[in-house]
């Protein structure tokens, strides 16, 4: 540690209890008390050296008020009048980077210029805080700790901010220049080479270079007033945002115990020792803290990480901040929902009604600021499903995302017994359609949310399944909606007619297949004799195609038997009659087609199979494309 000693005469100072004697042999002739303590000392040493003293005593002299004087605002209170008055009697005084601070600012104060003595208190103050503090990161951040306790006074003399600057601008060099902070951070010792030495002889090892994070854990021991001074002058050097920004996070989850709840030990350890705060800040501390971070956070996606912004919400959620910073950091993880996973959405509600296990509400304000966010970019504007593909916005992989998000959310929070049908409702209305290229997801999470709620209506186990789209589902999924006795008659009807086209879609794209291998296969037979692992590939092929075929077959005759049944159990009861009862089916069920489902060929397999109602054809047709195969 940087250290200048003044003065040549010993210590002649003395305490007892709250009380300083000097024990020069004369008499005292003068007492200053300073905060609780007193010190009995003589007036020619101080007023030699203090153009403040001597006003004082020339004052209480003129008063007849006695020997008494009082320094009830002197910065630093006794401790540092004590060296001062040590100074003043020439004992050897030793300046360091913690106390410099503090004696400038009491010698300013009791006025010890040059005028009273040469090599006064403020210019010997002043020359150790310019040629050794300012010149070390190491005791440039000492003293800037220091200046919390005297803050009006290190401003006014412009210690802060010099020792801000300081900071700032070794940050933004490369340490490995100048040998700092590795050296003074007990790292080995350097040649002008660059190798390391031993006993001061060259080893020929390479020190390790540092990383750009290396003074996080340095900074973080200053209060937060000090702190965002300094991340402010770090940006004006031209620091990049993401170190900068890094170094925020850093120290949000040193002093925000919330943030560290679902992480282990701590691994950031500071260099210069434990932080000021030894125990954790109070819960107003870290409120106020959790504010101050959101205004000093900018608001630009990709700076700080997702999980640390939910951190920072669920945090300012448990310790009732402002709701303005709620709402701010509610639109922080909108801006980069693309980012979260489902852990980060599974957010506690911490009201006082507890009306569900999580906050609903929050997760829907945080999807609609992405997806307002999105929709001004113009991102969505063109998207749309065109044979089961998504066409148009450049944003196409972060809103698919998010709807697979939600829908995996959406089957978490099912289970709730509290979780209100038009809550979950909005929540999943809330996902553009053109988002969802399929509805697995979704019809999930209805599933879930139909068998944690079996009371509900006939009309509202209805209405929640029209927020799904049968034509969306995939084969498996109809598969399992198809027998689910707990989605109402309609939907079951919807997802066997949807199944049954896209089965019927699949064989005829299967039968195209079996030609195109067919004429490949001929192609390959009078090529050279090179080509038999092509032609086992091809065996290989339709055999596979010829198993997928029979399965589809079976299954294609199991939906024909299960609609033959329906259609006689709607004719017992009477809801439709004549010769046209199956045709009319997709209308009284309120089918939707998409324009390209509705070819000639597609038309001849549904009036065939629906139309007329003869399984024997459908059969006959069957045994055809096998005699084909």
């Amino acid at each position: 540690m940087a250290c200048m000693k003044l003065g040549s005469k010993n210590d002649a100072f003395q305490r007892k209890g709250q009380a300083w004697f000097c024990t020069t042999g004369l008499p005292s002739d003068i007492t200053v008390e300073v905060g609780e303590m007193s010190f009995h000392l003589h007036k020619f040493p101080l007023l030699s050296r203090s153009g403040f003293m001597e006003r004082l005593i020339a004052q209480s002299d003129k008063e007849n008020e006695g020997s008494v004087i009082s320094l009830s605002d002197l910065p630093g209170g006794a401790k540092i009048f004590e060296l001062v008055a040590k100074f003043c009697y020439g004992v050897k005084l030793e300046l360091t980077a913690s106390n410099v601070v503090y004696l400038r600012c009491a010698a300013e104060f009791l006025e010890m210029t040059e005028e009273y003595g040469e090599g006064n208190l403020i210019h010997q103050t002043e020359n150790f805080l310019t040629q050794g503090v300012l010149k070390s990161w190491k005791e440039s951040l000492r003293a800037l700790q220091t200046c919390d306790d005297v803050l009006s006074y290190a401003d006014q003399l412009n210690i802060t901010t010099r020792c801000i600057e300081s900071l700032a601008v070794k940050a933004s060099t490369d340490p490995n220049l100048f040998g700092w902070p590795i050296v003074e951070h007990g790292g080995p010792l350097q040649s002008p080479g660059g190798s390391v030495l031993w006993n001061g002889i060259s080893t020929g090892a390479r020190p390790k270079s540092s990383s750009s994070d290396w003074w996080y854990d340095d900074v973080s021991t200053l209060s937060f007033s000090l702190y965002k001074r300094l991340i402010t002058a770090m940006e004006y050097r031209g620091i990049k945002p993401e170190i900068i920004y890094g170094s925020v996070a850093n120290y949000a989850r040193k002093y925000l115990p919330c943030l560290n709840r679902r992480q282990g030990v701590g691994e950031s350890s500071s260099r210069l020792g434990p932080p000021s705060m030894t125990s954790p800040p109070s819960e107003e501390d870290q409120k106020l803290l959790v504010e101050e971070i959101d205004q000093l956070l900018p608001m630009q996606k990709g700076l700080v990480s997702t999980k640390l912004l939910v951190g920072l919400l669920r945090t300012a959620m448990i310790l009732k901040a402002d709701t303005t910073c709620v709402l701010s950091l509610e639109k922080r993880v909108g801006m980069q929902l693309d980012q979260a996973n489902l852990e980060d959405l599974l957010i506690p509600n911490f009201s006082y009604s507890m009306e569900t296990l999580y906050n609903v509400d929050c997760v829907q304000r945080i999807l609609e600021h992405f997806l307002s966010m999105d929709h001004a970019d113009g991102d969505a504007s063109s998207c749309s499903i065109d044979d089961g593909r998504l066409m148009g916005s450049p944003s196409l992989t972060p809103i698919t995302m998010i709807a697979k998000l939600i829908d995996g959310y959406l089957a978490e929070v099912a289970p709730d017994i509290n979780l209100k049908l038009p809550k979950f409702q909005n929540l999943a209305a809330a996902v553009p359609e053109y988002a969802r290229p399929l509805d697995d997801g979704l019809y999930r999470a209805i599933d879930i949310y139909l068998k944690s709620h079996p009371c509900l209506s006939d009309s509202d186990r209805e209405q929640l399944c029209r927020l799904m789209d049968c034509q969306k589902l995939s084969l498996e999924a109809c598969t399992h909606a198809a027998q689910n006795e707990r989605l109402p008659l309609r939907i079951v009807v919807q997802v066997l007619f949807f199944e049954q086209l896209q089965l019927r879609n699949s064989i005829a794209g299967c039968f195209l297949v079996s030609e195109n291998l067919e004429g490949s296969r001929q192609l390959r037979s009078g090529m050279a004799g090179s080509n038999e692992g092509g032609w086992a590939t091809a065996m290989r092929e339709n055999q596979v195609l010829k198993v997928g075929m029979d399965s589809m077959r079976m299954r294609v005759s199991e939906l024909e038997k299960e609609c033959s049944n329906m259609r006689q159990e709607i004719e017992k009861l009477g809801l439709v009659k004549g010769s046209s009862t199956w045709g009319n089916v997709s209308k009284k069920f309120g089918f939707r087609l998409k324009s390209q489902m509705c070819s000639a060929e597609h038309g001849s397999v549904s009036n065939h199979s629906i139309g007329s109602g003869k399984p024997e054809k459908l059969k006959e047709r069957h045994r055809k494309h096998k005699k084909n195969l």
